[in-house]
């Protein structure tokens, strides 16, 4: 039996761990918290998984939250005007429904399910060092750890990677007690409202550790006027600010927001980094070789809502990968094929993401202003969170859209 170490507890690497395990590979799995640290912890996302994304989870059977979590229908586009009101809103249909969990709540149940059925959990922050030591004993050491000292084993691909700095800075809160967008008021859907030359803000309903709740997700061009939170430790004053920009920014939104309450003492999050393509080998200092998974080798803003899903779909990948290479030695070679394979997906992710972190072209903001008037318009590009390949054919060249808006525009 093949050995397997991965390192890191987020959605990729329990994704990864859990469908080896399934598939016959001795797993040992390394986080740096327990299941009960992670469910009382801090927040770690603003996750919003569509519909191939899901449907990993379901073909590894891992989808225990899906009669719980809000069945989100919609995905819908505001954009302000200069006098506060809004110049477009528009609500797309996802041709399959997306939800989004919590990472307390998934993270900490699949911890728990991964030792159920067998596998070794061990509660270790891993270091260099350790991995230099464990390269020799598994057959393929997979790193999914995002943050910290390993992340500095995978050098930036520059030529992938056209940021050095963030381009957003980030603030999040987890609330109970939001009303329903009155244009939609039965359908649940994630909003998003772009304030031009400021940021954006999105809502999304969410099961949380205390049932259904709503996320309230700032991104602020920095040194703007959403760029407020660093430095804000108090839970109470984070939302404080996230409201007062709200009633300033998206009247709107704010609207329906008078009476929320942050969810419980965890509920909130502020920060910023680069987004950045990395090579995905890592080279330890005693010659030996580790892959690295989802956003530690491609980790996009969240702008676009990727995150949880470029990590579904690249736990996927790997799975595929390293089932399909039998007994033969994972190598240098067969690593980059398994991130070629995954790249051929993540690379549309990327480009889109860093598309809309600039300031959009007029063909953009035309595209983005028929879909108010022209339904099959606002329903690709709610569905595009889905498949952002899908941008290729419309998005990017003025000519692709005007021929897509010529081809969907009604006959005079």
């Amino acid at each position: 039996m093949r050995k397997i170490l991965v390192v890191g507890a987020g959605q990729s690497g329990l994704q990864l761990a859990l469908g080896l395990q399934s598939r016959g590979y001795e797993v040992t799995l390394m986080s740096n918290r327990t299941a009960d640290e992670v469910r009382s912890g801090r927040v770690m996302s603003t996750q919003c998984m569509f519909h191939t994304a899901l449907q990993h989870e379901r073909d590894l059977g891992l989808n225990f939250w899906e009669d719980q979590a809000p069945r989100i229908e919609g995905l819908g586009v505001s954009v302000a005007a200069p006098d506060g009101a809004r110049a477009v809103d528009w609500l797309g249909r996802l041709d399959g429904f997306a939800q989004s969990v919590d990472q307390r709540v998934k993270m900490a149940g699949w911890m728990e399910v991964f030792t159920q059925r067998g596998g070794q959990l061990v509660v270790h922050g891993a270091a260099v060092s350790d991995l230099d030591y464990f390269a020799r004993t598994y057959d393929l050491v997979l790193v999914s750890a995002g943050k910290g000292e390993l992340v500095s084993l995978f050098e930036r691909d520059a030529a992938r990677s056209p940021y050095r700095e963030p381009q957003r800075a980030l603030a999040v809160s987890y609330v109970h007690g939001l009303g329903p967008r009155p244009e939609h008021p039965d359908t649940e859907a994630v909003r998003c409202n772009l304030v031009p030359g400021v940021g954006e803000l999105f809502v999304m309903p969410t099961l949380t550790v205390g049932g259904r709740a709503d996320i309230l997700f700032w991104e602020g061009l920095p040194g703007g006027p959403l760029d407020v939170f660093r430095g804000v430790t108090d839970p109470s004053e984070h939302l404080a600010l996230t409201l007062e920009l709200m009633e300033r920014y998206t009247p709107w939104e704010y609207a329906r927001a008078t009476k929320v309450e942050l969810t419980d003492a965890g509920s909130t999050l502020a920060g910023r980094y680069a987004p950045t393509v990395r090579n995905p080998v890592g080279r330890l200092p005693g010659g030996g070789l580790v892959l690295g998974v989802a956003d530690v080798v491609v980790a996009n803003d969240p702008i676009t809502g990727q995150g949880s899903n470029s990590a579904s779909k690249c736990a996927a990948s790997y799975l595929d990968s390293i089932t399909a290479h039998g007994d033969a030695p994972f190598d240098e070679a067969w690593m980059r094929a398994a991130f070629d394979r995954y790249w051929d997906t993540a690379r549309h992710v990327t480009k889109w993401t860093n598309a809309m972190l600039g300031v959009p072209p007029e063909h953009v903001l035309n595209l983005i202003g028929a879909a108010g008037q022209l339904p099959p318009v606002a329903d690709r590009f709610a569905n595009g969170f889905n498949d952002p390949g899908d941008f290729e054919d419309f998005f990017y060249e003025p000519d692709k859209a005007a021929a897509y808006l010529a081809s969907v525009a009604p006959a005079n």
